[in-house]
């Protein structure tokens, strides 16, 4: 560590990451943008080679890749007690106004405007999980395209569409059956595996089965937590209906900080602002623990052979999740004037490659005059 950084209080960490926390719109890559100007351009804490040597690392981890990066940044300053302040500053300003948003937007009675706004952006979801999957595709195929590749995604598409539940068992799957297919052909080893099965009637147990596989198992970016939490939610626990889970992913990608947070809307939705709290703690822990236990050795795991290989199997099916999500999403969109939303989305995400955040604030938009003017909405 040099003498810059040992001058790097806590005080400072605390601020500057709560900073990018409150106006970090957009997802990761806004998040990306942000710690490398205030890290690498602004402050010289961290080099560039160690900042893009950090975003590759966390590429290859499960979890929000964003949220790993703020934290191995905070890690890098001041070691454990920095990842610890910086994860705060970073997760805490778009928790709080998530719990806020899901106060109104899952109230009993909420005012029909709310209502209007809600089924509005959720409208744009089923594109913006379509146009997610697209983002991803590129460097997916770079590291591994090929038959396996499109059985992957194939894998995680069907089991998003029509098997929620088994998505996990799936990604994990793929995972280890790219591992042992490199390890036939001399690319690599089969590391040690574990899975651990946490069976659940309900209840809080039942939530934090579910923010663990949001924060521990979702590979390949925020959106495949959509799959991994749908169907508990729904089906299982009866915690929200469909659409309501449409919305929370709106509130996910519209407010600041990391799209996992989606995980707090379904955790007020089962158990209020203490199942909120909760959800995004058990949701988060997993990549704070990785980071304090491995950023020392992120440069050796970068170059890890069987690490590749998982994330080789995994990515597309991921990729083929967050695609295959976008059918039971769409099928939450019961109104004709969400269906024109939805169109006019297509148009402006995966046409238009437009913004993500003005597609599902101009659907909230619409809804809103929608509900004025006296249109049906969801429930």
């Amino acid at each position: 560590m040099t003498a810059g950084r040992e001058q790097v209080s806590l005080w400072t960490i605390a601020r500057e990451w709560g900073r990018v926390g409150t106006i970090g719109f957009g997802g990761p890559p806004a998040h990306i943008a942000l710690l490398r100007r205030l890290c690498v351009t602004e402050r010289g804490w961290i080099t560039s080679e160690e900042f893009e040597d950090a975003i590759a690392v966390t590429n290859m981890l499960p979890g929000p890749a964003s949220t790993q990066l703020a934290i191995w940044c905070a890690w890098k300053l001041r070691r454990r007690a920095g990842a610890l302040v910086g994860a705060l500053g970073f997760i805490g300003p778009g928790l709080i106004v998530i719990i806020g948003l899901s106060a109104v937007f899952l109230a009993t009675n909420p005012p029909r405007w709310v209502e209007g706004a809600a089924a509005g952006a959720g409208a744009v979801v089923p594109v913006v999980a379509v146009s997610a999957a697209l983002g991803l595709l590129p460097a997916s195929w770079r590291r591994s395209g090929g038959p396996r590749w499109v059985a992957y995604a194939a894998a995680g598409a069907l089991s998003a569409a029509l098997a929620g539940p088994w998505l996990v068992v799936v990604l994990l799957g793929c995972g280890a059956v790219e591992v042992g297919v490199r390890r036939r052909s001399g690319e690599g080893r089969v590391p040690p595996t574990s899975a651990v099965v946490l069976a659940t009637a309900g209840g809080l147990g039942g939530l934090v089965w579910v923010a663990f596989k949001v924060g521990a198992l979702s590979f390949g970016g925020g959106f495949v937590i959509i799959p991994l939490m749908q169907h508990d939610a729904v089906s299982r626990y009866h915690w929200m209906t469909g659409p309501q889970v449409v919305s929370a992913v709106a509130l996910g990608q519209i407010t600041p900080g990391p799209v996992v947070l989606t995980v707090a809307v379904v955790g007020y939705a089962a158990a209020g602002v203490g199942g909120a709290v909760l959800a995004a703690a058990v949701a988060f822990a997993p990549s704070i623990a990785m980071v304090l236990a491995g950023a020392p050795s992120f440069d050796r795991l970068r170059r890890q052979p069987d690490a590749q290989g998982f994330l080789a199997g995994t990515g597309p099916a991921a990729i083929g999740a967050i695609a295959g999500a976008s059918i039971p999403l769409g099928t939450a969109v019961h109104e004709a004037w969400q269906v024109a939303v939805l169109a006019a989305a297509a148009v402006w995400l995966l046409a238009g490659r437009r913004s993500t955040v003005a597609a599902l604030v101009g659907g909230g938009i619409i809804g809103v005059a929608a509900a004025a003017a006296g249109a049906a909405l969801p429930h």
